[in-house]
């Protein structure tokens, strides 16, 4: 970490602080009201919480802001885990003896729907001295003072490496504290990443930095757990795509006999049916699994293209594949992983920044 660019950047956000007391004021309440509010959730209130509790714990999350209608994730994340086991898998993520490495893997793998973003921001509001929040403007942030080997996607956020990246933040909110600031803590740290650490506002930016993914393990080559968690990852940001873009989408869908897809996007015309688009992500397993399955697929007739999505070497095993099968491989799209998680951070940022407009009132 560079030290001399971190105090730089403390001494100018003092600065801002003491030249808008009114202001800083507000800030500091709203940021101890938020930290009261969450903490207020006990093991045993989130243990007795409501459908509806669970939707206003959830809704006031900065990570939320990306979604307009947020009923429509809270929604999904109750349908695809269970409310009672998505109650008690959160109450042992916030609350649980375990180390919080622990916690936070055992949560990733059983819930499915919960980003690091959201995980993180709950973790921090309700232990700000321990707990990180990661999202993107933190990646942008530390990447700046020189922290190396960042997780730019989720699936590269294991539990180790988010203890490890709190044990990073803490050493920054001890020299805010030795700077004059004895009630900083690791939701200060986030204040100070937003205000101050954002260099970098350019996705383009981002991802020019981070053209080391070439360098990276492919999706095909990794362990299956691994290979798992990106499968998953990649399927769910296909969906959240086509949600941004007006579609209805859905995950681990069935569409013909025999044939259930990783991903959907489906639009109705007036009065004239539906229109789907299938997905297929592929990080392990046969190829020839995944061509019969999109075959069956194309028998539904109102699937209008399918699209096989992995890393380039797949891919192009794929298309060779595609082409000996009739009536498949003129309809068959690609599409490379690392241009699905480039296109959701863009998305994500256009739906972020729309949204914290309030232009469109929220349903709750």
């Amino acid at each position: 970490m560079n030290l001399d660019l971190l105090k730089k950047h403390i001494a100018s956000y003092k600065q801002h602080l003491a030249q808008h007391p009114g202001q800083s004021a507000e800030a500091l309440d709203k940021r101890k009201g938020r930290c009261r509010y969450y903490q207020g959730w006990t093991r045993d209130r989130i243990l007795a919480m409501s459908e509806e509790d669970f939707s206003q714990y959830l809704v006031q999350l900065w990570a939320m802001l990306i979604w307009g209608n947020k009923k429509y994730v809270v929604d999904k994340l109750i349908q695809d885990n269970g409310f009672d086991a998505l109650r008690k898998a959160l109450a042992e993520l916030v609350w649980g003896a375990a180390p919080v490495a622990r916690r936070w893997d055992t949560f990733k793998k059983s819930v499915k729907g919960f980003g690091p973003a959201m995980m993180s921001e709950i973790l921090c509001h309700v232990h700000p001295e321990e707990c990180l929040l990661w999202n993107r403007r933190a990646y942008v942030g530390l990447d700046y003072l020189g922290i190396r080997n960042l997780p730019r996607y989720n699936y590269q956020m294991t539990g180790q490496k988010y203890a490890e990246l709190s044990e990073q933040a803490k050493k920054i909110a001890e020299i805010l504290k030795a700077s004059g600031m004895p009630e900083a803590n690791l939701l200060t740290v986030d204040y100070l990443i937003w205000d101050e650490l954002q260099v970098v506002d350019n996705l383009s930016q981002i991802h020019e930095k981070t053209k080391s993914l070439k360098e990276e393990i492919p999706p095909a080559a990794v362990d299956k757990e691994t290979s798992t968690f990106i499968h998953n990852e990649i399927r769910d940001k296909v969906a959240a795509i086509g949600e941004w873009l007006g579609f209805k989408s859905e995950t681990e869908i069935r569409v013909a006999d025999g044939s259930q897809v990783d991903a959907v996007w489906e639009a109705t015309i007036g009065n004239m049916g539906r229109v789907i688009y299938v997905f297929e992500v592929q990080t392990r397993g046969s190829i020839d699994s995944l061509i019969v399955n999109l075959l069956k697929a194309l028998n539904n007739p109102a699937v209008q293209g399918v699209v096989a999505v992995s890393d380039a070497a797949q891919l192009e095993k794929i298309r060779k594949h595609a082409k000996e099968v009739p009536n498949l491989g003129a309809k068959l799209k690609c599409w490379d992983y690392e241009k699905v998680l480039v296109t959701h951070d863009a998305l994500e940022m256009v739906n972020e920044t729309i949204n914290s407009l309030g232009l469109v009132p929220q349903g709750f």
